[in-house]
């Protein structure tokens, strides 16, 4: 059986532990595990080599990609909040490591297939009054400048045929753990735990707040998408934004209460008018070109948090 060698960086994060769960469920793949902090199953499990170090490592890349690579997913970035507050650490992170990790896994001239994590947050705020596939891109935040950069940077990957790439920009993905993220959207997550848990939640927008979400399963689902696709499939600039279900923060609440038996009168209302701005007004979203290279959302909003709850 040939194997395929899969390297993901931020193998220990939410979405990362997840994903690598769905490769080692494959016996084909062979999982190169990088990030700074590694959980145990990745370290002591016997089809993965884990690497607890930067992924623009030099020393790293260069034992990683002496032998051909045959899919890169590459999950790992400084996320929003943390990018704004420090735009250097952003761009020697999300920008310089980045293009360095892509050459380095392209130097073997193997062409390997590269899934990029983009992010909803290369179209600004506020967005359009609807989004498509011709949405512009204009990032009001460090974080989507530098994902936009990297997103026009793996197009000419592919145009030079270095590697066959392919952009997924995410939604809201839910629901990360309670904890200090850096990721402004983190009240997306957090009124999951409380709200099941039983603990009072109160939101930073309004409860007309419309937002994009996708389960981590989902998310998972739609990586593995892009790992095999057929890539013509995929528009010329290689990147899609991902489908995705817009909810109102109330039906969010409502859906929640009703799936774990909370009480609504646990949730109270202060809005911030600059987080609301920035991720409380998504507007309808409208997504051919993922749907034609077999990406999908997770269906209705009760599907949505059945399968975020799990």
């Amino acid at each position: 059986m040939q194997m395929k060698r899969v390297v993901v960086t931020g193998a220990g994060g939410f979405v990362g532990q997840k994903l690598c769960d769905a490769i080692l469920a494959k016996p084909d793949w062979q999982l190169i595990a990088i990030d700074m902090v590694l959980p145990d199953f990745l370290k002591n499990h016997d089809r993965v080599a884990a690497f607890e170090t930067p992924f623009s490592d030099e020393t790293m890349l260069s034992e990683v990609f002496s032998s051909p690579c045959d899919i890169l997913f590459h999950l790992a970035a400084v996320p929003g909040g943390a990018a704004e507050q420090n735009p250097a650490l952003s761009k020697t992170v999300n920008l310089d490591g980045t293009l360095t990790l892509f050459s380095k896994a392209c130097e073997n001239g193997h062409r390997p297939r590269i899934v990029y994590t983009s992010t909803i947050a290369v179209l600004g705020a506020p967005m359009p009054d609807v989004v498509d596939d011709n949405a512009p891109i204009v990032p009001a935040m460090t974080y989507g400048t530098h994902k936009a950069m990297i997103e026009l940077a793996l197009a000419d990957f592919s145009r030079r045929k270095l590697a066959d790439t392919v952009t997924v920009r995410l939604p809201g993905i839910v629901a990360r753990p309670l904890a200090k993220s850096g990721l402004k959207s983190a009240f997306l997550s957090d009124v999951f735990h409380l709200l099941k848990d039983g603990q009072p939640y109160v939101s930073p927008v309004s409860e007309q707040a419309t937002m994009w979400l996708m389960s981590v399963n989902q998310c998972v689902n739609n990586l593995l998408n892009a790992a095999v696709l057929d890539s013509s499939q995929m528009p010329v600039s290689r990147v899609v934004t991902l489908p995705a279900v817009r909810v109102s923060m109330r039906e969010l609440v409502q859906e929640i209460a009703s799936q774990t038996g909370a009480s609504e009168e646990l949730v109270s209302w202060k809005p911030d008018a600059a987080l609301e701005e920035g991720f409380g007004k998504q507007p309808p979203l409208f997504t051919p070109a993922a749907e034609h290279a077999g990406f999908r959302h997770d269906g209705d909003i009760t599907t949505l948090v059945k399968n975020t709850l799990l």
